[in-house]
């Protein structure tokens, strides 16, 4: 298959993803602006979500993908059906038994995200009521992590890719049609949580019959295969909630600095995660399955050749969308959020943790793609060290940035410990002969240098003064975004034509060799 082209499919589904996702925010902005209440919210949502990183898309996704791509190439369907089976059936029972714990346990719960709304007469209530409906989703989206598994490895991409758009546009039902008549509103964005993750399940049942990978019930934790899936799920867990500690930590430093902090750093991280999920997730979706397949093939060639192409790719993309989030943050704001409730005031400070991001932005999609250089491998280690590693540089550096900078002095160390964590997975992939980079990067480098200068001098001249923005009208301020969008795009673009690069130069032809005979063909 034109890994080029599975890519463009998991791009443009997880660009619907976030576009209905920026939609979402810019409604929850105008309804619920960036005070007290969106702060209780966003941090009863956070430990769901750091849950699903660590269970469903972190430790489960980097375990259960390389076994069950082995499991395709070696064992044949009926054998990687039987996994699934098992696998899931494991997963649903301890998930389960978490979800209950967690609404069991929500009044503590809130202590633990964020001690210091305690300052604030009912914050702990409503946070604690909030843990209540949404805290099941993680369930729900665990059991979609392990389908959208399934799916990838027999190359359906579009599913899994497509599957948040339904959390978006159930949130975003729930904002319009139900919190008008709940009291307080924002329960309306929980309740649209909930019914998402049952939507996005419902989503996958379908494509997984047609493949007949279906999963059948079946409590067999010593199954060998099972056990491969917990073992190697230890050090990837550890690794993961490494990484998810440190937002929970910083969640309780904004908390502590005040409120308004914690919806100010989920706002810009919602736009960070915009071109981050367009580009390192969508990447990491493709490689990793591929690479597993050439690691069980044994053929170190194409691997380190797969892993050139992805590391170019990303640079030829992200860097420029590193660069527009820092000179486009006030226009992307205030187009999107200042509406309603969201003041100028907030758009001044959601852009200082978004320039925060924006520094680390190219870090974190190298990271999507260097990681499952050792995931493939099913060497867990590594990544963990240098996972565990990068949070205390992270939490060094925001315990030393929170006080002279504030809100955005936490963003900018998650960006520093980005750099960290890329560095170093870089330097042991080279080091263990895994990557060897292909000839032409000084030359790759240099014309990408020329340019993003071009695109800086275009959107430097083009985005005016912050006042402009935050005055201007609605249609104004989109019709004018759009018009240096295109400028910029045309500028970087048109630049890379003219010193020599093709779109058909990064095409890539991947085949596999052994099809499954109960799949139906690729469309």
């Amino acid at each position: 298959m034109n890994l080029l082209r599975a890519l463009s499919t998991v791009s443009g589904m997880t660009l619907a993803s976030r576009i209905t996702g920026l939609v979402r925010e810019s409604l929850k902005a105008v309804l619920f602006g960036a005070g007290s209440d969106m702060d209780a919210f966003e941090a009863a949502f956070r430990l769901p979500n750091i849950l699903r990183r660590m269970f469903a898309e972190g430790a489960f996704s980097q375990a259960f993908v390389p076994i069950l791509a082995e499991y395709r190439r070696q064992r044949g369907a009926e054998e990687t059906r039987a996994l699934v089976g098992k696998v899931g059936t494991l997963l649903a029972v301890a998930l389960l038994v978490v979800s209950v714990a967690g609404v069991l346990a929500a009044p503590w719960l809130v202590y633990l995200l964020a001690a210091g709304f305690a300052k604030t007469p009912g914050k702990v209530e409503l946070t604690a009521e909030l843990i209540r409906i949404v805290f099941p989703y993680i369930l729900f989206v665990s059991l979609v992590s392990l389908a959208g598994g399934v799916l990838n490895v027999h190359r359906r991409f579009a599913i899994p890719a497509f599957t948040p758009v339904l959390l978006n546009l159930a949130v975003i039902a729930a904002a319009i049609w139900l919190a008008p008549h709940v009291d307080p509103p924002v329960l309306a964005l929980a309740w649209g949580v909930a019914a998402g993750g049952v939507a996005q399940l419902a989503l996958q049942i379908r494509p997984l019959a047609k493949l007949a990978m279906l999963p059948r019930p079946s409590f067999a934790w010593r199954d060998p295969g099972v056990s491969r899936v917990l073992l190697a799920m230890g050090p990837a867990l550890l690794g993961v909630s490494a990484a998810q500690i440190s937002v929970l930590l910083n969640t309780q430093w904004a908390a502590w600095l005040g409120d308004g902090r914690i919806a100010w750093i989920t706002y810009a991280d919602r736009l960070m995660e915009f071109p981050s999920a367009l580009l390192g997730v969508a990447l990491g979706t493709v490689l990793l399955p591929t690479l597993a397949r050439h690691h069980a093939d044994n053929d170190p060639a194409r691997y380190s050749d797969l892993l050139d192409w992805g590391l170019r790719l990303a640079l030829l993309l992200a860097l420029p969308a590193a660069l527009a989030l820092w000179l486009l943050a006030v226009p992307l704001i205030a187009t999107l959020y200042q509406y309603g409730r969201f003041t100028p005031a907030d758009v001044y400070q959601v852009r200082l943790a978004l320039i925060g991001y924006a520094a680390g932005l190219t870090a974190l999609i190298l990271v999507k793609i260097l990681a499952p250089g050792f995931y493939a491998r099913q060497n867990l280690r590594t990544p963990v060290k240098i996972a565990v590693f990068t949070v205390l540089v992270t939490q060094a550096f925001a315990l030393l940035l929170m006080w002279p900078l504030g809100h955005a002095g936490l963003t900018l160390a998650t960006s520093i410990g980005a750099c960290v964590n890329a560095g170093l997975l870089f330097a042991f992939l080279v080091r263990r002969g895994h990557y060897r980079p292909r000839d032409g990067w000084t030359a790759f480098a240099g014309r990408l240098v020329v340019a993003l200068a071009v695109l800086a001098a275009v959107l430097a001249a083009t985005a005016g003064p912050a006042s402009v923005w935050v005055d201007a009208p609605l249609w104004s301020r989109v019709a004018r975004l759009a018009l240096i969008v295109a400028a910029g795009a045309a500028a970087y673009f048109g630049s890379l034509w003219l010193l020599g690069f093709r779109l058909a130069d990064f095409s890539r032809r991947d085949f596999d060799a052994v099809p499954d005979p109960a799949a139906p063909p690729e469309s």
